[in-house]
């Protein structure tokens, strides 16, 4: 009886988790039905199917979004779910971790494990990183893929397996099987239904929707009473930005802010980085001196001047000089330019 109120325990725990997962990961992608449109389009057509997917794109752009989007989508939403970054398992480890082991299959194997894939049995398995697989394991995942079966390290049984495989990589797979450090028997099977997903310097119209969604949901996981507001010309500081870490990097940010500011106003103009001008590119505008200060002065007031000392917005120098308004002011500040209707060099 005991037994037995542990497994509806678990049962009802591992429900509760899945209704979790899908109601921050699956039932509402931001952007879904602007930047990344296209993106959910395809999820859509491929979410029945049991066809491999290849999701491809930059690191923090949010590939794990789209695959949880994917399995919560289709008709395996009710099995498991099971995520492997290969790339954070040791390459003499990843047999182990991915196909289990019999007891006794090496020094250390003090009982039988069940692998990743086989845990994933009736649902979905997402394995980050792709391009991290050491050969060994390129080979095995081909048989996985081509029969949907396994055998666990030291042992003889085979064992069928039905699952979906998603597949992610911020790498260049194609370049890599031309390089020799990717199968490309392993790339065809993987890449039958590919997805590429945009960074977010190609979506900044999803910017707004991101950050009220960070700030919520930073505000719950750090308890605080009450949702702090940007100060004003947030969203120009965050949509002039060129956001190299994606996603990810703007959910630091949104953090960090919280963190210093918790009840507001929430003030991202110094932890955005400031985008320096070349040295070389204002030489070649004023070659009159030496000094570097003078020149980076120079720069900027003929840009200002050829704004008519606009600064923010289309056309303004922030957007011609390619930094975001509030670094850009700080720094007239500095050199004593001035701005606004009227503005003579």
């Amino acid at each position: 009886r005991e037994v037995l109120k542990l497994k509806d325990l678990l049962a009802d725990d591992n429900h509760y988790l899945h209704g979790e997962l899908r109601r921050l990961s699956g039932d509402e992608i931001i952007g879904g039905n602007f930047g990344l449109n296209d993106v959910m389009q395809k999820a859509g057509h491929v979410a029945s199917l049991n066809s491999p997917v290849l999701l491809l794109g930059e690191t923090g752009v949010g590939k794990d979004v789209i695959a949880n989007a994917i399995h919560y989508s289709s008709n395996r939403k009710e099995g498991p779910f099971v995520s492997v970054n290969c790339g954070a398992i040791p390459e003499t480890l990843i047999d182990s971790e991915l196909f289990g082991h019999e007891k006794g299959a090496f020094t250390g194997a003090l009982s039988k494990m069940r692998g990743r894939f086989e845990r994933a049995d009736k649902g979905t398995i997402f394995l980050d990183e792709i391009g991290e697989l050491p050969p060994q394991a390129q080979v095995r995942l081909l048989r996985v893929l081509q029969s949907k079966e396994i055998e666990r390290i030291g042992g003889a049984e085979t064992i069928q397996l039905d699952l979906r495989i998603i597949a992610a990589t911020n790498r260049n797979l194609e370049k890599m099987v031309q390089n020799g450090g990717f199968r490309e028997d392993l790339w065809f099977r993987l890449n039958v239904f590919p997805i590429t997903i945009p960074p977010l310097r190609e979506r900044r119209q999803d910017i707004p929707a991101l950050l009220q969604h960070f700030i919520s949901l930073k505000v719950r996981e750090l308890k605080l009473p009450q949702i702090p507001e940007a100060v004003p010309g947030s969203i120009d500081i965050l949509m002039s930005y060129e956001w190299p870490g994606n996603v990810r990097e703007l959910s630091n940010i949104v953090e960090r802010a919280i963190i210093l500011s918790p009840t507001g106003p929430l003030d991202f103009s110094n932890l955005i980085p400031y985008k320096e001008m070349e040295v070389h590119e204002l030489i070649t505008h004023s070659t009159s001196t030496d000094n570097l200060d003078l020149l980076i002065s120079n720069h900027i007031k003929s840009v200002v001047e050829r704004a008519n000392g606009k600064v923010h917005g289309p056309g303004g120098a922030a957007e011609i000089l390619g930094v975001n308004p509030s670094s850009l002011r700080n720094k007239m500040k500095k050199y004593g330019i001035k701005h606004g209707r009227g503005f003579k060099g």
